[in-house]
């Protein structure tokens, strides 16, 4: 079969399609027939070796995908051939068939397209599990999310404008302001040209209820310092290269918490859980309640141009490769 293989930790650029053998489901894996793959910042950190964990090379990357059911393990019996499914894995979306953990697929419901079913598990999940599980979030409550436009930032916006949070979106360029309005922000701040700290406090008078950061380094310091009294700042991930260090007086003098989000962690141990969620969110996607924003489709051989793109920050929401 066709699949992108990655054979050396040197980045998007050295990507190929090549043949491999079909992959043999076990037990409690499913083999599934990929339609559709996104595309995320997580995949082009294990291409280039700078994610915290390295597959054994060669592999075939992508995180998560959708498409529909060609063989089961001995021990699953929640699907069987022929039903429709997005999954999540470490591994194995760039390719006309992958394996994934039964645990972490999810059914489609009727209607759900491939495309947009295959970049929901890892974009509203993570914002679903820092927001509902995490930080408890409540209505009426204030949300700034930093990578706004990003496909998780863009998906914490929707996801807050559904549970009735008034959000505050954070971009790094004027051009993705429409984008995140339209999506639910009320607020759009440009932490690029704009004083962050300054519109932070005109908007919110008393702070951020929740903080939600995918960029790190200096904004996630700012941030520490415009939480309001209890609130949760969360670090969700580092686009900016920087792992922040502040000091810890500032949680401590306004009494908020900072909470680690680590949604693939936490599926791996709570399975039952995760599935839960996952069911959730295909059931607010099939009711028209979240809108994942495809930025693109590209076909499987340009998924090295993908990363690219994604590393370089000219894409909003995700880019989906369309495999069959």
């Amino acid at each position: 079969m066709k699949a992108i293989l990655c054979t050396s930790f040197t980045g998007p650029g050295d990507l190929r399609l090549g043949e491999i053998d079909e992959p043999k489901p076990a037990g409690d894996e499913i083999l599934i027939d990929v339609h559709a793959a996104s595309v995320s910042f997580m995949d082009q950190l294990v291409v280039s070796g700078l994610y915290q964990m390295r597959p054994p090379t060669p592999f075939v990357p992508g995180t998560e995908a959708s498409g529909v059911v060609v063989a089961v393990g001995d021990e699953v019996t929640g699907f069987a051939p022929g039903d429709r499914v997005a999954c999540s894995a470490w591994t194995g979306g760039y390719a006309e068939r992958m394996i994934a953990k039964d645990s972490k697929c999810v059914r489609l419901p009727e209607g759900v397209a491939f495309e947009a079913a295959a970049t929901v598990l890892h974009n509203y999940g993570t914002a679903y599990y820092a927001l509902v599980e995490r930080a408890r979030a409540q209505r009426g409550e204030t949300l700034f999310v930093t990578g706004a436009a990003g496909g998780v930032g863009l998906a914490a916006v929707d996801l807050g404008r559904h549970l009735g949070l008034r959000v505050v979106a954070g971009v790094g360029s004027d051009d993705k302001a429409a984008l995140v309005q339209s999506y639910g922000a009320s607020e759009v701040v440009n932490y690029r040209s704009e004083d962050l700290r300054g519109r932070i406090k005109a908007i919110t008078a008393d702070g951020i209820d929740i903080g939600f950061d995918t960029v790190g380094g200096a904004i996630f310091e700012q941030m520490a310092r415009s939480m309001k009294w209890g609130g949760r700042l969360m670090p969700i991930g580092f686009t900016s290269g920087e792992i922040p260090q502040f000091p810890m007086n500032l949680p401590l003098l306004k009494n908020y918490s900072i909470l680690g989000v680590f949604v693939g962690a936490w599926a791996e141990k709570f399975p039952a859980d995760a599935a839960r969620m996952n069911a959730t969110l295909m059931q607010l996607l099939a009711g028209g309640k979240i809108r994942p924003h495809i930025d693109r489709v590209l076909p499987l051989e340009e998924a090295g141009e993908a990363m690219r793109a994604v590393a370089n920050r000219t894409v909003q929401g995700r880019i989906v490769l369309k495999i069959r």
